[in-house]
Parts: C-alpha cells; structure tokens; sequence
C-alpha cells in the first residue's frame, strides 16, 4: 500500500488540478502494482507556503512559479 506525497507551493495549482494530480498518480501507480491495489493507493498534496521554498539560496513564491509557467 504505497503512499506518494507530492509537495507544491501553495497557491500555484488549483483544487481541479490536485485532483487530476492525484487520479493520474494513482493510474500510474495500479498501472505498476496491479489493479488489486487502486482502493490502498494513498496520495497526498502537501502544499508549502509561498516563499517557503528555495532553489539555488532563492526563496520561490507561487508568482515566480507561475511567471516561469508563463502563466
């Protein structure tokens, strides 16, 4: 029974797509281990404050995440 944590900076990704983020990792993941096990496949959207995470001694708001998206 895996669980697969997917860590995001808050604010960047909508409800809609932490909810395709979830369906499509669990696809993956039965597509792994086997249709028996869709209904124990945990997966987790943790969200980090903006600017709460670094790259390269920088701290990364949502607005840097969506401008290099081009958002």
């Amino acid at each position: 029974m895996p669980l697969v944590d997917i860590n995001v900076i808050q604010g960047v990704f909508s409800a809609a797509q932490k909810k395709e983020m979830i369906e499509k990792v669990t696809n993956v993941m039965v597509g792994i281990e086997g249709e028996a096990l869709r209904g124990v496949t945990w997966v987790r959207v943790l969200e980090v404050g903006s600017g709460d995470w670094g790259i390269g001694g920088q701290a990364l708001t949502a607005a840097d995440v969506k401008a290099m998206a081009g958002s």
